[in-house]
């Protein structure tokens, strides 16, 4: 057997005899999206015109024109409570830094309050049009990382509130995220609708292309940092591209080793580097760390009956040196997540890699979806499922009665830096975004009816900048109540960083 030095499965627990242990991402009738089963699941099939006729009557269940009308329910609940609820299994000395980031502007608050604006879309009309949703699609959620053939891809990258859901839910996130982009620069009225119609348009019209495709193209469709520098429009935007495309290759592994990692008696560990990364055992009280590790690396040996054969065949190369607490994002601030430093033939030969908890989706709630034995698997198969290129080493399993993930830490990735943006290059990023999202909707979505709900026209659009306007306006409300509720110690916000 292995032992808990290693994350993998000894040649004793894998044998070369026996056939690798059933592929995860099986479809059968019970984990398909229901809208789909007709067509799986039955000799008929649906015509396109039949598929069209269905998007259009989803106009008589939710008309384009009321998503203008959106006003705040009068039962609604309190923003800051659902906040609070939320917090109810988190690490409790991490909370206080998830509320320093979320105050940090409305749409911070935003970025984590994704659970507010369930509880608000939830309960309304919808047009029943499913895909598999990323159930938090703001435009800081998508950015470029390696492809498993190690080229740059751009797509979607946060997939932990992940569901099945109408597509509507996805778009309606990323167009208020551009309408709070634009109000956080303090732009015109005039330029927060532009950026609003750069990401509905661009959907729109990329649902349309998308529904004209077969399957085959919609699933192999994948943006490459090739198409990006075709796609700007100006010297200018192309040598602003190769620095972003340069920072992204340099965020590798190499740097992760040399920013988080450090040689102590010639052994390299993770460095204790609050409140960012800390070492186990100082991040734990009374003798707990040691516990908390032999709980990670019981997980890995876990994990690896989730993920392919071949993963597991390279996996088995390697062996645990140390694990590390690591804060991330906004949102997921008191969630657990652990890195894992791993050696394989010499000390030069590292990997990385997170192992982040999996909660219920703030989506789970208001849309019923098939069973999964854990959420770590459901964040795991709506990830592999939205995204043209993912992480091989995805993978999942449970540390006690917690669920978890598994996946490659800074993997070439890059995120827009929104703090620079002008408003040029802000409406071309959204239309990227808008793009990304359609192209995501339609692998497993019905684009055919989507494109016939949305139509050709502007009226969704002109629609969704109105309803961009007055959710904004609630948000920048909720952030006040959460404000005030931070100066009246209702909750308890960490002190920020020192110079």
């Amino acid at each position: 057997m292995c032992n808990l030095t290693g994350w993998c499965l000894a040649s004793a627990d894998v044998p070369t005899d026996q056939p690798p242990p059933a592929d995860p991402e099986t479809v059968t009738r019970e984990t398909i999206d229901p809208a789909a089963t007709a067509l799986v699941g039955s000799s008929a099939r649906l015509t396109l015109e039949d598929r069209r006729a269905a998007g259009r009557a989803a106009r008589g269940v939710r008309a384009r024109r009321t998503f203008a009308e959106w006003t705040p329910a009068p039962d609604r609940p309190d923003p800051v409570a659902l906040i609070e609820a939320q917090n109810a299994d988190r690490l409790q000395q991490l909370v206080p830094e998830r509320h320093r980031r979320m105050l940090a502007s409305p749409f911070a608050f935003y970025r984590g309050g994704a659970a507010i604006m369930a509880a608000d879309l939830g309960p309304l009309p919808s047009t029943g049009l499913v895909v598999q949703l990323c159930g938090d699609a703001h435009l800081a959620n998508f950015g470029m990382f390696g492809s498993p053939e190690r080229s740059l891809v751009f797509d979607l990258n946060d997939f932990d509130e992940t569901h099945l859901g109408p597509f509507e839910w996805d778009v309606v996130r990323l167009a208020v995220s551009a309408a709070l982009l634009g109000r956080d620069h303090g732009w015109s009225p005039e330029l927060q609708e532009g950026l609003v119609r750069s990401a509905v348009a661009s959907y729109r019209t990329a649902v349309a292309e998308f529904a004209d495709r077969s399957n085959l193209d919609v699933w192999y469709s994948m943006l490459r940092v090739e198409e990006l520098e075709q796609m700007a429009p100006t010297e200018k935007d192309r040598s602003r591209l190769e620095r972003s495309v340069a920072k992204a290759r340099a965020n590798d592994l190499q740097r992760a080793v040399a920013k988080f990692t450090e040689v102590v008696d010639g052994r390299r560990r993770f460095r204790d580097d609050p409140p960012l990364l800390h070492r186990v055992e100082s991040f734990y009280p009374d003798g707990d760390g040691e516990r908390i590790a032999e709980s990670v690396r019981r997980f890995l040996l876990d994990y690896v009956t989730s993920v392919p054969h071949d993963v597991q065949v390279l996996m088995v190369r390697y062996h645990v040196l140390d694990e590390a607490v690591k804060v991330v994002g906004v949102g997921s601030v008191g969630t657990r997540c652990y890195v894992v430093l791993g050696q394989g033939r010499d000390e030069d030969d590292l990997m990385i890699l997170q192992v982040k908890q999996a909660v219920a989706s703030v989506l789970a709630p208001w849309w019923e979806s098939p069973a999964f034995s854990s959420e770590g698997q459901r964040v795991v198969q709506g990830q592999r499922i939205m995204q043209a290129a993912t992480d091989p080493f995805l993978g999942w399993a449970n540390i006690g009665d917690h669920d978890y993930y598994l996946r490659q830490f800074r993997d070439m990735k890059w995120s827009m830096d929104l703090v620079s943006l002008r408003p040029a290059r802000a409406q071309r990023y959204l239309d990227l975004c808008g793009r990304t999202l359609a192209r995501a909707h339609a692998r497993s979505g019905d684009a055919v009816a989507i494109a016939a709900y949305l139509g050709e026209s502007s009226r969704f659009d002109d629609a969704l900048v109105e309803c961009c306007r007055r959710y904004a306006d609630q948000v920048e409300l909720d952030y006040r109540a959460f404000a005030e509720a931070a100066s009246s110690g209702r909750i308890e916000v960490a002190p920020g960083p020192t110079a």
